[in-house]
This record gives structure tokens, sequence and C-alpha cells, in this order.
């Protein structure tokens, strides 16, 4: 059964630092294109972050562009999104998502078939 599963959400002032864990079963990790994702309240979804299956590549959207890092350990079969210098506008529950065989755009939340429950992601003084 192809699963994930979501870890390190809490709570973090603005300025400081998370770090997310997906774990997967029934899959390889490394054979599909992985993302995060994220929703606000009161927002819709929007992706934030992915890697594609070979490692080479990753794409971040703007509004995490130099404070996120996705990243990928293929011996715990996890996948890890670090953020740093966190803001207030990051508050969302966060989730992790596998993309479709052959996806082509990793930034786009319809190439994603599976995804995690959630964890949730609070910055705040």
């Amino acid at each position: 059964q192809v699963q994930l599963v979501e870890s390190g959400g809490g709570l973090a002032q603005p300025g400081g630092s998370l770090r997310l864990s997906c774990a997967a079963s029934g899959f390889t990790v490394s054979t599909y294109h992985m993302g995060w994702a994220r929703q606000a309240p009161g927002k819709g979804l929007e992706m934030v972050s992915a890697i594609y299956d070979d490692g080479t590549d990753t794409w971040h959207a703007d509004s995490v562009k130099g404070r996120f890092t996705i990243s990928r350990d293929n011996a715990k079969n996890t996948v890890y999104l670090q953020m740093n210098s966190l803001k207030p506008e990051d508050t969302a529950l966060y989730y992790c998502a596998k993309a479709m065989k052959g996806a082509r755009h990793i930034g786009l939340l319809l190439e994603y078939d599976v995804w995690g429950q959630g964890t949730q992601v609070t910055v705040s003084s």
C-alpha cells in the first residue's frame, strides 16, 4: 500500500527553522518526483517545493525560494523540507506528495496522485 506520513511540524518563531519529514512506504521515493504543498487558513492548496526522481534538480515557489530546501534520503526512503527564515505567512498545513509516473511539471498540483495526511506549521511570536 502506497503511503506518505509527514512529521516535524510545530510552532516556530519568525526567523526560526523547522524540518519536515515525509516517510514513504509501498514505493521507492528515488523512482518518482516528490513534492511538498501547503494550505494556509482560508486559502487554496499550493505547491512549495519539489525534487526530480533522479535528484538532479529541484523546484521552489517564489514565495519560499532561498528559504526552503527539499532533499531526499534514499536509504531511509524519506523526503525532507528544511524551512529557514520562517515568516508568519508560512503558517499552513503542509502535505507531502508523490507525482504520477511521467509527470513533467513538478510545480503543478495536478501532477501528484498520492498525498499524506499533513503536518501543521505555525509561525508566531
